[in-house]
């Protein structure tokens, strides 16, 4: 009996050793290849530090927390910030593209092109939405180009999107805050492999058209190529640095929508998008692209029924980030003070040491309120602040529709009221500092257990 436990305990210690060396050499592995395999290094080191695990359990409507509907209790959360009558209006029939001399059998993609698409796309990404995976096109690629390119033409010749092209699984990913709240989750679409060489299709007209015309105004910096945070920062507050400096006051708003690209009307972006000059087969394409489209929420392999989604452009495909600057491009019309966007991150701001730059102010946030009644967005008012800079700033009060706007001492630029760094900084050092405390007790713990189990192969 003896001899049995000792070959027991010798067993499970072998398995044990094994699963440590196996482990071991995962992780080397996650870092030796994370330049090829990003998506899996963060994916397994996300799992770890449970940053952005799967939702846990999640308050109902009651105020109860549940742990078995996750998945239909995000999705119908989801579903209900899309704004209602967001269907598409069609620019023009079919009929009519045939009289401006556009005929669907001249269209063509070419096969070489999608060969090229299929062969860069990352095999480590994860399936697609009816579980093809990126790997198994790739292997087929030379047999299936040709087919998919005659696919593609013809849909792009008529202008149209299959149905179940239209069909995303969403992942909700976790921002910030109380994670049983659905409201602190983002909505990323895993869409049909084929739709993203749709997609692809229509950004590389739609970008090109408003590259050559010049369409999306100076004032945006974000998914714009030359332009980041930074250029933002710097542009913006090149001439109110030298207002502070020539002694006058200076008021920043800081305007905040809520749930900005969920809440993108169809038929307002397709009446935008034939304002940039867009030709109607492009239109119609990235109409049909847009509306008639379903989601379900996939949480822990459960997954919820499938829901129309009415509004918004889709966060997860690259196109959406593109069509959303077209959406916002004209948000600083008319106004006044400078004005400068981020994606849907604004901020305004001019002199405030007279109550006639007061009144300019207060004059563009009335602007802004009328733009996003008439485009049927809404602003979060309890995020929207103002930030007061300069000596002797009268720290005047404005007001966004009815709501009155409450200072801050600091914003998400990096700026402070003094307009000074150093309460971001103090943040991300406090980050720093916590990261690299749990980097040392991960350490000091495993050396531990090399000690109690091996002392000499502890390097000291």
């Amino acid at each position: 009996m003896l001899a049995t436990c000792e070959e027991c305990n010798a067993v499970v210690r072998g398995c044990r050793e094994a699963t440590r060396k196996a482990k071991a050499s995962l992780e080397l592995n996650h870092a030796r290849g994370v330049k090829d395999n990003r998506k899996g290094f963060f994916k397994y080191t996300a799992d770890k530090t449970n940053i952005r695990g799967n939702a846990g359990p999640l308050m109902n409507k009651v105020g109860a927390l549940v742990t078995e509907e996750k998945a239909e209790l995000l999705n119908a959360f989801f579903v209900s910030v899309y704004t209602a009558g967001g269907s598409p209006e069609e620019p023009r029939a079919l009929e009519a593209l045939e009289e401006l001399g556009i005929k669907e059998e001249f269209t063509s993609v070419d096969e070489d092109w999608v060969k090229d698409w299929l062969s860069k796309q990352d095999i480590h990404k994860s399936v697609s939405s009816d579980g093809t995976h990126l790997w198994v096109l790739r292997e087929l690629v030379e047999v299936i180009a040709r087919l998919l390119s005659i696919i593609f033409g013809k849909l792009w010749g008529m202008g149209e999107v299959p149905e179940h092209w239209r069909k995303a699984n969403v992942t909700p990913v976790f921002k910030k805050g109380k994670k049983e709240d659905s409201g602190n989750y983002r909505p990323v679409s895993l869409t049909f492999i084929p739709d993203k060489v749709m997609e692809q299709l229509i950004l590389g007209a739609v970008s090109r058209c408003i590259k050559d015309k010049k369409v999306i105004r100076g004032s945006q910096h974000g998914f714009t190529k030359g332009k980041s945070c930074l250029t933002s920062l710097i542009t913006f507050y090149e001439d109110r640095t030298r207002w502070i400096d020539d002694g006058k006051a200076v008021d920043v708003a800081y305007p905040d929508f809520s749930k900005a690209f969920d809440t993108v009307t169809h038929s307002i972006l397709a009446a935008k998008l034939r304002k940039c000059g867009l030709v109607d087969r492009v239109v119609r394409q990235t109409v049909n692209w847009l509306k008639g489209r379903s989601q379900r929420v996939v949480v822990c392999g459960t997954e919820s029924s499938w829901r129309p989604v009415s509004s918004g452009d889709p966060q997860g495909p690259v196109m959406g980030p593109v069509l959303f600057n077209i959406f916002i491009n004209e948000l600083e019309e008319g106004m006044e003070c400078a004005v400068s966007k981020f994606a849907d991150d604004t901020k305004l701001g001019g002199v405030a040491d007279r109550p006639e730059g007061c009144a300019a102010i207060q004059q563009d946030l009335n602007r802004l309120e009328s733009w996003s009644g008439r485009h049927v967005m809404i602003y979060n008012k309890d995020k929207c602040r103002v930030l007061h800079l300069g000596k002797n700033n009268s720290r005047h009060q404005y007001k966004l529709g009815t709501a009155w706007l409450e200072s801050s001492k600091g914003e998400r630029d990096l700026v402070d009221s003094r307009m000074t760094v150093s309460q971001h900084c103090a943040l991300a050092a406090k980050k720093a500092d916590g990261i690299l405390g749990c980097i040392r007790r991960g350490w000091l713990w495993l050396v531990g257990r090399e000690r109690f189990s091996s002392p000499s192969t502890v390097p000291w």
